[in-house]
């Protein structure tokens, strides 16, 4: 799964470390600036499920 996260680079690197807690990060591209926002971002995540998680 593809998922694309926006907000500030702190926004970002809370989402990548909660996404990280619950499935494996396949890859993360690098922050792209937002246009219609100049001081945030987009990040896309690729995720798979991890196999040791429990809801």
């Amino acid at each position: 799964m593809r998922i694309r996260l926006e907000g500030n680079r702190a926004e970002l690197t809370l989402g990548v470390i909660h996404l990280r807690q619950i499935f494996t990060v396949t890859s993360m591209s690098r922050a792209f600036p937002n246009r219609s926002r100049p001081r945030n971002y987009r990040l896309y995540v690729t995720i798979t499920p991890r196999k040791d998680h429990r809801p």
